[in-house]
C-alpha cells in the first residue's frame, strides 16, 4: 500500500512515525507492504535533514503523477485541500482526513464524488481526535435512532476554563498559559469562539440523526465573555462553566448549539477537565454510552488516521452515512424548561432586583450580588429559553444594561 501524506506538521509527522513503527505488523497480519513515498509540504527547507527528504515535495503534481494507492490530508482548511482530495477521489483513490473544517463545508460533496468512484472518504479523526466515535455511530449504534448528544468537544476551552477554575486565573491570563502550552494556536479564534467544537458537533449529528445540518444554521457562542467572576459564582454555588457541544433530534426539527453552560459537580462532564475531550450518545436501544479520551493532539489524532488506514488494508468499505434529508428545520433556542444563570451588569442594582422579582415572581428566583463588579447574579427556572430572552430584553431596554445567560445543564 503506497501512501501519500499531505501534510508533514504535528498530525502528520505523527502519521509518519505511526505507519513506520506498523510496517512489520501490518506485513506480518496482512500481507501487505506499508509504506510512504510522498509527502507534501510548503516549505521543503524545513525538511531537508529528515532522513526521507528524497520524499518530500512541495508541487501536488508530483503526487498526481505518482504511483498512490492512499491518500492521507492533515493540511487543514479548505482550499486548496479541497481540490487535492477531489483529484484524489475522482481517480478512485482512498481519502483519510482529519480535517473536520473541510468535512463541516464540503463533507457531502466529497462523499458523492467517492461514491461515483467507488472509493471512500475516511475522517474518523475530525471530530474527537484519538476518541474513537464515527465508526461506533456508523456501525455498532447502526440499530439504534440516536436521541440525542451532547460533548466537550474543544481541548482549547476546556483547558482554559479548567485553569480559569482550579487556580483562579482570568481568561487572558488562562488563554495565554494555552498558547505557551501549545494547546492553543496563536489565532486561537477558532477554539474560543465555538466555530472548532460547532464544526465536529454538527459531523457528529449529520451522521447521528441521518439529516443534513449545516453549522451556520446553528447558535453558537463561545467562552470569550466568560469571566473570572463568573467562575468564582459558579464555584460558590457548586457548579463548573464548561463550553458544550450538545444537539437533540426532536422529531420534526433539531436543536443543536454550541455554548458556555453551568453543570453541577455531579454532571457526566465534571471531572472531564484539561484538554480532554468526552462525547454522550443516547440512542433508544442502548440508553447513554459516553467516549472519553485526548482530543487532539499528535499520537491521539494519528492513532485515529492509523485505524481507519488499518480498516482500508482489510478492504473494509465502510461508506460514511453523510447524505440525509437536505430540509431540515432548526430550533435557535433551548425548547424545554430549565434553569438559568444570567449575569447582569447596571448603575441600580436595587431597582433592577425589583423589576426582576416582578418578572419572575412565580419562578423561584435567587439573586446574588457581586459588588466588586457591580454585578447582579440571577438564578431563575423558565419553561423556554425564547421566554426567558423576552424577560430579559424588556429588563435591558428599562435599565440600558448589559446581561450574559448561561443555561444549566443537565448531563
Amino acid at each position: 500500500m503506497r501512501v501519500a501524506l499531505l501534510g508533514y506538521g504535528t498530525v502528520g509527522s505523527g502519521v509518519y512515525e505511526l505507519i513506520q513503527k506498523n510496517t512489520t505488523a501490518v506485513k506480518t497480519n496482512f500481507d501487505r507492504k506499508l509504506e510512504v513515498v510522498k509527502i507534501l509540504v510548503k516549505n521543503l527547507d524545513k525538511y531537508k535533514s529528515h532522513e526521507a527528504y528524497h520524499l518530500f515535495t512541495n508541487d501536488f503534481n508530483d503526487l498526481k503523477n505518482a504511483d498512490i494507492d492512499i491518500a492521507i490530508e492533515t493540511i487543514g482548511g479548505i482550499s486548496p485541500t479541497g481540490d487535492y482530495l477531489k483529484h484524489f477521489l475522482s481517480h478512485g483513490i482512498p481519502v483519510i482526513t482529519a480535517n473536520k473544517d473541510l468535512i463541516a463545508e464540503i463533507g457531502s460533496e466529497l462523499i458523492e464524488i467517492a461514491r461515483e468512484h467507488n472509493t471512500i472518504l475516511s475522517f474518523e479523526a475530525s471530530v474527537g481526535g484519538g476518541i474513537p466515535i464515527l465508526k461506533p455511530l456508523q456501525e455498532s449504534l447502526a440499530g439504534n435512532e440516536i436521541k440525542n448528544i451532547s460533548a466537550v468537544l474543544n481541548g482549547t476551552t476546556n483547558y482554559i476554563l479548567t485553569k480559569m477554575y482550579e487556580d483562579n486565573m482570568g481568561y487572558d491570563e488562562a488563554l495565554s498559559l494555552a498558547q505557551s502550552m501549545g494547546f492553543a494556536e496563536a489565532d486561537p479564534t477558532s477554539d474560543v469562539e465555538g466555530y472548532d467544537a460547532m464544526r465536529k458537533l454538527v459531523i457528529l449529528s449529520t451522521i447521528g440523526y441521518k439529516k443534513h445540518i449545516r453549522w451556520t444554521d446553528l447558535p453558537l457562542e463561545g467562552i470569550s465573555r466568560v469571566t473570572a467572576r463568573d467562575i468564582a459564582f459558579a464555584k460558590d454555588e457548586n457548579y463548573k462553566i464548561k463550553l458544550i457541544a450538545f444537539s437533540e433530534d426532536m422529531g420534526d426539527a433539531i436543536y443543536g448549539t454550541v455554548r458556555p453552560v453551568f453543570i453541577t459537580q455531579q454532571s457526566k462532564y465534571a471531572k472531564i477537565d484539561n484538554e480532554f475531550n468526552a462525547v454522550l450518545v443516547e440512542g433508544d436501544a442502548v440508553g447513554e454510552l459516553m467516549f472519553t479520551g485526548k482530543g487532539a493532539g499528535k499520537y491521539p489524532t494519528a492513532s485515529a488516521i492509523l485505524g481507519d488506514l488499518m480498516d482500508i488494508i482489510q478492504n473494509k468499505k465502510i461508506l460514511p452515512s453523510y447524505i440525509y434529508q437536505d430540509e431540515v428545520k432548526i430550533i435557535k433556542h433551548y425548547p424545554k424548561e430549565a434553569k438559568y444563570v444570567v449575569r447582569f451588569q447596571a448603575k441600580d442594582l436595587n431597582l433592577l432586583a425589583a423589576k426582576l422579582f416582578s418578572l419572575f415572581s412565580d419562578h423561584g428566583l435567587k439573586l446574588t450580588l457581586a459588588s466588586e463588579t457591580q454585578s447582579l447574579y440571577v438564578q431563575v427556572t423558565e419553561s423556554n429559553e425564547k421566554t426567558l430572552l423576552e424577560k430579559l430584553n424588556q429588563i435591558t431596554e428599562t435599565f440600558n444594561c448589559n446581561y450574559i445567560h448561561y443555561l444549566v445543564y443537565d448531563k
